[in-house]
């Protein structure tokens, strides 16, 4: 095994390794300290975890490994969230708490995520263009292919407005939810092709090893950091409430974000890779199939978590969290009607991330009302503009996969003076080339 990837495994078990002597010797420190042991813990078994998955796409090619790719870069998140889910079985205190990860994260993911990955991706593209003296592009070009995510998206992001209506989230919406996200990965199955993935940093050097000591190497790092996941999810999402009590800040501020942005640190470093390299149409789509996963398998599973811990037949929601409910819909609809026409502007992307940060400010109710209609808004004039686009959207997840041609929407080619786009990757067999 290299060198270089040993020491980086070292360094995350060493910083997991308090935690894992805190948990299995039973000893309490101070909320704060408990909270910075098992957070690290989470964060430094997230980055094992991201690095495995991402090598597995050496063995599990196409749109289907970029699913599961997805699916286990946001463990960490659904082992946190669906512990508070699973309190609030037995202990209504916890209520508030179940669903507040959840829109937290999802919340970051788009808001900050998605503008982080297409500022970079253009960045680079600029500085390519000076160097090649090309024209300077505005544009992150997303593949043909991608329709299949984001109209999954889109499905989800409409019925996730009925969850408010209900004030609660019971089995049977779970339930579908969940079935939803198993036609999502048939789906992306069907869609999955034999291309050459490309690999980056740590997933690269466990790539390049022989066959037979990648895959035991693989297998052994999802089964440790999944084992660290596991073993800290319970008491860093105590040591989050209690954090908040000791030090008089609001216990749902750090439910809300600062579990997610441990858990995603990972994520978006690898997605921020992703850009760096010229490859943001992997980025953007590994992104976007988590929203897809977060909408669908783990709000699914909030209410069974709920129902596990001795619960009824449906995870009830306060007032508060219905508005965060709403508030996350209203930003995936709109963002999902930005990229609608698979072209994402530097400007829209910047007006994201400055909606994101608004909400910090917003505290009360009339504040998230009036954000979230202003989310709705601008939802409508993005879908106006790209009312040609929404019905071949909706119709991706039921069509059958077709050939792509060199990762290109047709539109765009059969409109060769429209301003210039970033793409993907200048090789159309790339990961960034063809997505879902």
């Amino acid at each position: 095994m290299p060198t270089a990837i040993l020491r980086r495994i070292a360094i995350c078990l060493l910083i997991a390794a308090p935690a894992v002597v805190l948990r299995v010797t039973g000893v309490e420190l101070a909320p704060v300290l408990e909270l910075l042991s098992y957070g690290a813990a989470i964060v430094a078994a997230a980055f094992l975890l991201a690095w495995a998955a991402e090598a597995a796409q050496k063995d599990i090619s196409g749109a289907l490994a970029i699913a599961l790719l997805a699916l286990i870069a946001v463990l960490p998140e659904y082992a946190v969230d669906l512990y508070y889910a699973f309190r609030s079985g037995s202990d209504p205190d916890y209520l508030h708490f179940a669903a507040a990860n959840m829109t937290g994260s999802n919340r970051l993911l788009l808001g900050f995520g998605w503008p982080l990955v297409v500022i970079i991706a253009l960045l680079v593209a600029r500085r390519m263009a000076k160097r090649t003296k090309s024209p300077v592009q505005h544009s992150l070009c997303l593949d043909s292919g991608s329709r299949m995510d984001i109209g999954f998206l889109v499905i989800l992001g409409v019925i996730a407005f009925a969850i408010p209506l209900l004030d609660s989230i019971p089995i049977w919406f779970g339930s579908a939810l969940i079935l939803i996200f198993a036609a999502y990965l048939w789906r992306a199955g069907q869609s999955a092709g034999d291309e050459e993935e490309e690999f980056v940093g740590a997933a690269a050097l466990i790539v390049a090893m022989p066959q037979k000591v990648r895959r035991i190497t693989v297998i052994l790092m999802l089964v440790v950091s999944a084992a660290i996941i596991l073993t800290s999810a319970e008491p860093f999402a105590e040591a989050l409430v209690a954090s908040g009590e000791s030090l008089g800040l609001d216990s749902y501020f750090l439910v809300q974000w600062f579990a997610p942005l441990a858990s995603e640190a990972p994520e978006f470093i690898i997605a921020a890779m992703f850009a760096l390299r010229g490859m943001g149409g992997a980025a953007i789509g590994t992104l976007i199939a988590s929203k897809v996963n977060q909408w669908s398998l783990l709000v699914g599973s909030l209410p069974i978590a709920h129902f596990a811990g001795g619960g009824g037949l449906g995870l009830p929601l306060d007032g508060r969290q219905i508005e965060e409910f709403t508030l996350t819909a209203t930003q995936t609809i709109l963002g999902v009607a930005i990229i609608l026409a698979l072209r994402f502007h530097w400007a829209p992307a910047l007006g994201l991330a400055a909606l994101f940060g608004v909400q910090f400010f917003v505290t009360d109710t009339s504040g998230r009302c009036i954000l979230s209609a202003i989310q709705a808004v601008l939802a409508i004039v993005f879908l106006i503009l790209h009312r040609a686009d929404i019905l071949p959207t909706l119709a991706a997840p039921f069509r059958r996969p077709q050939a792509d041609f060199g990762g290109s929407d047709i539109t765009e080619a059969a409109e060769p003076n429209r301003e210039s786009i970033a793409t993907a990757s200048s090789d159309p067999n790339s990961p960034g080339a063809r997505r879902a």
